[in-house]
């Protein structure tokens, strides 16, 4: 892993979109420019790190440290990366950074997507529900 430079966010937000294209066409929502625009207008370089695979971008997250709690804000990887245990390593070392500050990690998870049971088989549980989204919390020891 490495952090972003700004001259990722093209490329990250590439990913971004084709990553998201399952979920958003099963929710009916899919729209490639917004989902680029929305990306690229939060991006913020320092919070990113890139993840790459034998020099190849493999993926990307976003941790955003709101003090009380670490917020992950994106985590995408590349079709051809995903399954291989790579963003359950991401995902963990993130719990263990909590697990040492004693917060919780929480993010957002479009309703009825995979990142759901991926987030719930790491120990997320459901805490807030929308029409769109699921909002996920861990916490140490919960």
């Amino acid at each position: 892993m490495t952090p972003a430079t700004p001259a990722d966010a093209g490329r990250l937000a590439a990913l971004r979109v084709e990553a998201m294209r399952p979920s958003l066409e099963a929710a009916g929502r899919f729209d490639p420019v917004r989902a680029r625009e929305r990306f690229l207008s939060g991006f913020v370089a320092r919070d990113t790190q890139v993840i790459r695979s034998e020099g190849e971008l493999a993926g990307f997250f976003v941790v955003r440290d709101r003090g009380d709690h670490l917020y992950l804000d994106h985590l995408y990887l590349a079709a051809a990366f995903q399954g291989q245990g790579i963003g359950g390593r991401v995902v963990r070392a993130l719990q263990e950074e909590a697990r040492r500050r004693g917060i919780p990690v929480r993010l957002l998870a479009l309703n009825g997507s995979p990142a759901g049971r991926f987030y719930q088989s790491l120990g997320f549980r459901a805490v807030a529900r929308d029409a769109l989204d699921t909002q996920y919390e861990w916490q140490a020891g919960g």
